[in-house]
């Protein structure tokens, strides 16, 4: 009897439970609203600041240019400025004298005048604080690009600096209110934006032909095991091993994003709101370190915390979403993704290039129709300046039309194809993916870097005269 009185009592229990819930499950859900969570907040715009969307500032004749980091991209940089007109190097700097030495060759090589030279440790600071610099040009370790460009801007330069241009969130907001403050250009160099498939997606995209794009992926999957164990030719002081060993995030998320973030026109009509970020475990820095050093040695023997395979998803306020990736320890080929698919039709450049397109979008265009499509879409700035770059080179010519464009529109006053939001969105998911990863993928939410103005825009313009 007593087991019977426990049955009624469980089942009388349940159907409360069910008319209840059905009465109010509805209501509830229907009131509901998905928070992720606020693990930065978004600080108030300092007073007198206002956004520096499409900000122009006065033409400049001759750019003087000063170049700080002058290992494997900073060297790349002295001999592309070498092609520019209207750009001179007026000052490098670097704490290895051997690589000011390996500059100054490079320009006298090319024809060009020795810059002035800096070697010691607060250089840079030096450098800034000139008068007669314009556009200082940061290529240093990740460490030094925020306060380099911080300090830049507060002594009246413009500022472009390598990718990621933050490693954290306070850095993000410290490029974005010191832009804003000084009334200063602040571009990252992603190059990537400028590869010549990439800027024809994007003016596919511009026109309409991939439709509405409702998802993007891009990535970075780059095997460089081989450079970050390299204790004579890697890295310098091997520096980039360092977050391998103490960050679990996409620590270098802007070359995949940077193209897919322009074709959905981000802060230019659409914005972040949050992502989820999770990590496979780590195996491989382990594994690749035993093999080259043994089982006994110190970086056998390291505790990496960065996973092998890292995978951030976005949704955007439009109801878009993105997919990015990090690997930089996998033995597989390079590929950056970079995938736009939309209501029309989808292109994608690895593994294979290829686009779809309706009324027959599940087969992929030949491969004479592909060319003959990037032919017809080729950008302008590429046809205007493509040869040129394929001559000069530097990751195919991108680089050389990246450093094109920037002296191009600070010569003639106009916006910057990035811009410092651009910097400031593309680096903040490394803390960002870090904050999710640490928390199981929990959503973490973007902030806005402009602070409510991106609804102002409607779409990312390259800007000629």
């Amino acid at each position: 009897m007593k087991r019977k009185y426990f049955s009624l009592l469980t089942l009388v229990t349940l159907m409360i439970t069910i008319s209840w819930g059905c009465q109010t499950t509805p209501q509830n859900k229907k009131n509901q609203k998905f928070e992720p969570k606020e693990v930065y907040a978004t600080p108030e715009r300092p007073a007198g600041q206002t956004d520096v969307l499409e900000l122009r500032a006065d033409p400049i004749d001759t750019v003087d240019v000063a170049i700080i980091g002058l290992g494997m991209r900073g060297s790349g940089a002295v001999y592309r400025y070498t092609f520019l007109d209207g750009a001179r190097v007026a000052a490098i700097a670097d704490v290895v004298p051997e690589k000011v030495e390996r500059a100054q060759k490079i320009l006298q090589d090319n024809g060009r005048p020795k810059a002035d030279a800096y070697t010691s440790e607060d250089g840079w600071k030096k450098i800034c604080e000139r008068d007669d610099i314009d556009l200082v040009y940061i290529v240093t370790n990740w460490a030094l690009h925020t306060p380099i460009a911080v300090y830049a801007m507060e002594h009246g330069k413009h500022v472009a600096t390598e990718v990621p241009a933050a490693l954290t969130m306070e850095e993000c907001w410290q490029l974005v209110n010191t832009a804003e403050k000084t009334r200063r250009h602040c571009m990252m160099l992603e190059n990537c934006n400028y590869d010549f498939f990439e800027m024809a997606t994007l003016n596919m995209a511009q026109q309409g032909v991939f439709g509405e794009i409702v998802h993007a992926e891009g990535a970075y999957i780059h095997d460089l095991r081989s450079l970050n164990f390299n204790e004579e030719n890697g890295y310098w002081n091997m520096w980039r091993l360092d977050y391998l060993k103490n960050r679990d995030a996409n620590l270098y998320p802007t070359h995949g994003f940077g193209p897919i973030a322009h074709a959905m026109n981000l802060h230019r009509g659409d914005k972040m709101n949050y992502l989820v970020s999770v990590s496979s475990g780590q195996f491989g820095m382990t594994e690749y370190a035993k093999n080259k050093y043994g089982e006994d040695s110190e970086y056998a023997k390291q505790e990496y915390k960065k996973g092998d395979m890292n995978t951030t998803i976005i949704k955007t306020a439009k109801g878009k979403t993105i997919m990015l990736q990090h690997d930089v320890t996998s033995p597989r080929p390079y590929s950056r993704i970079h995938m736009l698919s939309g209501t029309k039709g989808f292109v994608r450049k690895w593994p294979k290039r290829g686009i779809a397109l309706e009324p027959n979008a599940h087969s992929f265009l030949s491969d004479e129709e592909m060319e003959e499509m990037l032919e017809k879409y080729e950008h302008p700035i590429t046809k205007e300046v493509g040869k040129k770059a394929r001559e000069v080179g530097g990751h195919g010519g991108m680089d050389f039309i990246m450093d094109y464009r920037l002296i191009y529109c600070l010569r003639n006053g106009l916006p910057l194809d990035q811009d410092v939001y651009d910097a400031a969105e593309w680096s903040c998911i490394v803390a960002l993916s870090e904050a999710s990863v640490k928390n199981n993928g929990m959503p973490v939410k973007v902030p806005d870097f402009t602070r409510g103005a991106w609804e102002k825009l409607d779409r990312v313009t390259y800007y000629t005269k």
